[in-house]
């Protein structure tokens, strides 16, 4: 299989958009799309930039048919998740981690008892 093919269906997996891939890799449309429809090869960094924004490893493009099935729909989850916390203020994001420190620690002292 093809980088561009794998490439679209790890991010159809993953239930993102084009539109959301290149927001995150921070690229022009037209060349996200040239590099998706396999008019154009990427380059290593873009390649690499591309697998953080999909949360996966660079190898994940090169892998076979059947390893897409770690791939899934909890990923997209996730990512929408990130989207939230991003859109917070700075204020609220300082109050979420404020929170999750408190989980944290209370968890530890559970598991000391």
């Amino acid at each position: 299989m093809d980088i561009a093919k794998r490439l679209k269906q790890i991010r159809e997996a993953k239930g993102l958009t084009a539109k959301e891939v290149i927001s995150a890799v921070d690229m022009g449309a037209a060349m996200y799309s040239r590099i998706e429809n396999g008019k154009t090869e990427p380059s290593l960094s873009t390649l690499e930039k591309i697998a953080k924004a999909l949360g996966v490893s660079l190898s994940d493009f090169f892998a076979t048919e059947d390893a897409i099935a770690d791939v899934n729909s909890y990923d997209g989850s996730l990512m929408e998740k990130v989207k939230a916390i991003e859109a917070l203020s700075d204020e609220e994001k300082k109050n979420r981690a404020f929170y999750c420190r408190c989980l944290c620690w209370k968890e530890k002292i559970k598991g000391c008892t």
